[in-house]
């Protein structure tokens, strides 16, 4: 039985550096529950209760995150991959918006086309 608790000493101290070092390089917007520095003093002040709370609550989740049904990947353009970005769900739905938008974006250039000619016209 002395050897278990010469063992769980140097364990514990290790549990406490590794969920230390892992709470100060995650980063503050993927931290959960707590904000990062609630999560530093936790662990700092009750190393094993405030690890395993860690562990459970607080750690980053680094699981791929699923796309929503409205959502998808744009790997041509990776500053349109951003959660809850949303996505025509079939590439005719996508092709419809830009057909309308170029179609918006041409009436537009005409009406101020118009209005120039208007303010020539008066002046």
């Amino acid at each position: 039985m002395l050897r278990l608790y010469e063992l769980a000493g140097p364990l514990t101290f290790l549990f406490w550096v590794y969920c230390l070092l892992e709470v100060i390089f995650s980063r503050e917007d993927e931290v959960r529950n707590l904000g990062k520095s609630a999560w530093l003093l936790l662990v700092l002040f009750f190393p094993l209760v405030g690890g395993v709370a860690w562990f459970v609550a607080g750690r980053p989740d680094r699981r791929p995150r699923r796309l929503s049904p409205y959502e998808r990947a744009a790997p041509a353009y990776p500053e349109y991959n951003r959660p809850g970005r949303a996505a025509g769900a079939t590439p005719e739905s996508d092709e419809d918006f830009l057909r309308r938008v170029r179609e918006r974006a041409a009436e537009q250039r005409r009406r101020a086309a118009e209005d120039r000619r208007r303010e020539d016209r008066q002046d």
